[in-house]
């Protein structure tokens, strides 16, 4: 399999929050956090060690703490988790708005992106846009 991005970092203003959030949001999709250092967190899938460079990681922080800025969401910005069932998609869903999350678009089929598109999308407690999508058949 080849892995087209290495790993994405998100800035959020409020860690402890943000951590509630993501940690609640991608359990279902079966990430889990496996790191933290000063000012961020960060996740992968549950058993993969993110030290091996074929793995993909997902961080949440602020790099420069000393410079710590107000971080607001991109209005072009939209990060989508790929999930292993359409219940994990509304298991995501429904933690994500347990967790502090705001409705973006409730799961249910997007046959506009292709037949069997199954998607969930949120806002993040920073109102970054974040989703989780299925794209097989029904479970």
């Amino acid at each position: 399999m080849r892995i087209f991005v290495d790993h994405v970092s998100l800035g959020v203003n409020d860690l402890p929050r943000s951590k509630r959030f993501y940690d609640a949001a991608l359990a279902p999709l079966g990430i889990v956090g496996h790191a933290t250092a000063p000012g961020e967190v960060g996740y992968a899938h549950r058993g993969v060690d993110p030290t091996d460079p074929s793995a993909q990681a997902f961080f949440i922080g602020f790099e420069d703490l000393q410079a710590k800025r107000f971080v607001a969401p991109s209005a072009g910005f939209h990060l989508a988790f790929r999930a292993g069932s359409r219940a994990a998609v509304d298991a995501f869903y429904e933690a994500s708005l347990s967790a502090g999350g705001s409705d973006n678009g409730a799961p249910g089929l997007r046959p506009q992106y292709h037949p069997h598109y199954y998607g969930g999308f949120v806002l993040d407690p920073d109102g970054h846009h974040v989703e989780a999508v299925f794209h097989g058949d029904e479970d």
